[in-house]
């Protein structure tokens, strides 16, 4: 038996604890071990779920807990997240993670803690949702010399340059029905000022080249300042406007690498990727 516990319980936290349990006979035949969930950790009271009896306020009950074995992290934020999982990792518990704050923040260095204490250090779900991206790209491509990494990272701001796009709706009432429709957060400052994107691109860029990149040193820009005219621009070049995060190789070996809102010709497959849903390109040789 596999002991897990779950640090975090809002929409991703509690959607891994219902996987875990309502799918166990499933995972079971893929790993050959039951996967109990036995810790979930969160401040809030959750009287009416079926695994109320597993609650915590307390992190010393995870970390002390030597049958848990996995750790999933999807609190957010670096607070105290960072602290909680270098913890878990060097206790020998293994991590699994969605924070793309966290990994573009402290990434390199927790990987080598992890390294070190020969655990795992996974976060898969940190970059694209449901696109399996972080694991090709740091084994199946192994053989690639990747040149370019562009995608569309962002569904907050894909679904609101959508409704532009499709429906000639202003920016406001755009961003708005996001939020209504629990795209967007109330407060939606990651998304539409490109810093969500600019995290996941500096995950990319790290696996892909072999070098930490920081968010604070990637030029980013979002799309608050987008209007109708800037739609019907794009229009008449045969273009869409996406909010791309992209990062190339150079001739002399150094990358470059940026999030902003461009003009994506028609004929690009990234052109046709609408509304909450995320692209990724890979170019390598």
């Amino acid at each position: 038996m596999i002991s897990v516990a779950i640090m975090g319980h809002g929409v991703v936290g509690s959607g891994v604890a219902e996987i875990l349990t309502t799918h166990k006979q499933k995972l079971f035949a893929s790993i050959g071990e039951e996967i109990y969930v036995k810790h979930i950790l969160d401040l809030r009271e959750f009287p009416d779920s079926p695994l109320a009896d597993r609650f915590t306020k307390d992190f010393n009950d995870i970390l002390n807990d030597r049958e848990v074995r996995v750790v999933v992290e999807v609190m957010g934020g670096l607070n105290p997240a960072y602290d909680f999982v270098k913890k878990c990792l060097k206790s020998g518990k293994s991590v699994v993670t969605s924070n793309k704050e966290l990994v573009a923040a402290h990434g390199a260095e927790l990987l080598q803690i992890a390294k070190d204490e020969n655990v795992n250090f996974l976060f898969e779900a940190s970059v694209g949702g449901g696109i399996p991206i972080i694991r090709p790209i740091s084994q199946c491509l192994v053989a690639n010399i990747v040149d370019e990494i562009a995608g569309i990272l962002n569904g907050t701001t894909n679904f609101i340059l959508t409704k532009m796009i499709e429906d000639g709706m202003q920016f406001d009432a755009a961003l708005k029905l996001a939020q209504d429709l629990g795209f967007a957060e109330r407060n939606p400052a990651a998304d539409i000022e490109g810093h969500d994107a600019c995290r996941k691109i500096c995950i990319l860029a790290s696996l892909a080249f072999g070098k930490h990149v920081y968010p604070k040193s990637v030029h980013t820009e979002g799309i608050t300042e987008i209007t109708l005219e800037d739609v019907k621009y794009a229009e008449a070049y045969n273009c869409v406007i996406k909010l791309i995060g992209r990062v190339k190789r150079l001739d002399d070996g150094k990358i470059d690498i940026i999030v902003a809102p461009m003009f994506v010709p028609n004929k690009s497959q990234l052109a046709n990727i609408d509304y909450e849903f995320n692209g990724i390109m890979v170019r390598g040789d």
